[in-house]
C-alpha cells in the first residue's frame, strides 16, 4: 500500500468527504464511493466528527459509512480520516478495524490524530480537553490498538488504557496502514507519523512545503523507505504540483459547508 517516500510519480487520488448534511446518510456515501470507483478514483476517506460548527446540522457516523463503502466497492481504499483515538476505546476500534478490513478484503486505511477541541467536541462530552494529554493518550492508544490488531497476546497496563492478557482474532491478514494527521509546522505529529505508515499533513501554505515535510520524515525514518505522504486540496486545485512535490496521495476535499450532492457527484464522475 505504501509508496516510496519522495517519489513524485503516480500519486494516488482520493476523495476527502465530511459525512455532513447532504452526505449524512451512509447509503448516499456508499453510492458516491461506488461512483468514485467506477470513475477511477483510488480512495474515499470520511471525516470523523460528532459535532461541527453551523451551518452544519446533520452528521453521520464515519465507521458506519466505512462499512457501507466496504460493501459497495471492490477496489478502492477507504477509511476514517481522521479518528481522534483519545475520544474512543482502542480495543473497540481494533475490533471495528479488523472487521472492516475483513469485510473489504484488506482495503482499510486508518487515520488517527489527537482531535481538536475548538468546538468543544471533546470537552462538551466529558472527553479529554487538554491537547498534550490527548497526545499521550494517542501514543498509548496506538500501542494498544496495534498490539491487538497483530493477533498476538497483549499485556498492557498504562496510565490511560489497559489490556490484560488478551488476544484478538481474527487478525488482519496484512497490517492495516496507519496514517497520522497533523498541521503543517507542528513537529510532534511528524515524529509520531514516522513510526507508522503515513503522514497526513493539513494546512500547507503551498506545494513547495511538501518537500520540507518529506525531508523531515526521511530524516526521522532513516531505517525505512516506504511511507505515504498525504495532502488534501480543494476541488478546483491542480493536483499535479502536489504530486510532483512528493505527495503519494492527493485527496480532493469537499465541504464542510454548503455541500451540494449533485455538484459533488458530477465532480466525482469526471474522475481524478
Amino acid at each position: 500500500m505504501a509508496s516510496v517516500l519522495g517519489s513524485p510519480a503516480g500519486a494516488r487520488r482520493g476523495l476527502f468527504l465530511p459525512p455532513f448534511d447532504a452526505f449524512a446518510d451512509p447509503r448516499v456515501v456508499a453510492e458516491l464511493a461506488r461512483t468514485a470507483e467506477e470513475a477511477g478514483w483510488d480512495g474515499v476517506f470520511v471525516w470523523d466528527h460528532v459535532r461541527y460548527s453551523p451551518p452544519v446540522a446533520a452528521i453521520a457516523d464515519p465507521w458506519i459509512c466505512c462499512a457501507a463503502i466496504a460493501a459497495a466497492t471492490s477496489r478502492i481504499r477507504f477509511g476514517p480520516m481522521v479518528t481522534p483515538l483519545p475520544r474512543r476505546r482502542p480495543h473497540v476500534v481494533a475490533r471495528q478495524a479488523a472487521s472492516l478490513d475483513l469485510l473489504s478484503g484488506g482495503r482499510l486505511v486508518l487515520g488517527f490524530g489527537i482531535g481538536d477541541d475548538w468546538l468543544g467536541e471533546m470537552s462538551r462530552f466529558g472527553d479529554e480537553g487538554d491537547a498534550k494529554v490527548r497526545g499521550e493518550m494517542l501514543d498509548e492508544g496506538l500501542d494498544v490498538l496495534t498490539g491487538l490488531l497483530s493477533g498476538h497476546l497483549v499485556e498492557h497496563l498504562g496510565p490511560h488504557y489497559r489490556a490484560e492478557d488478551v488476544r484478538f482474532l481474527p487478525a488482519p491478514e496484512r497490517p492495516i496502514p496507519i496514517w497520522i494527521a497533523g498541521r503543517y509546522g507542528n513537529r510532534a505529529p511528524l515524529r509520531r507519523a514516522a513510526r507508522y505508515d503515513g503522514a497526513f499533513v493539513i494546512g500547507y501554505p503551498g506545494p513547495e512545503a511538501v518537500g520540507d515535510v518529506r525531508g523531515q520524515l526521511r530524516a526521522l525514518r532513516a531505517d525505512r523507505d516506504a511511507h505515504d505522504l498525504v495532502v488534501d486540496i480543494g476541488p478546483d486545485v491542480d493536483p499535479a504540483p502536489w504530486a510532483a512535490a512528493g505527495a503519494t496521495w492527493v485527496l480532493t476535499r469537499f465541504g464542510p459547508y454548503g455541500l451540494d450532492a449533485d455538484a459533488v457527484r458530477r465532480a466525482v464522475e469526471a474522475g481524478p
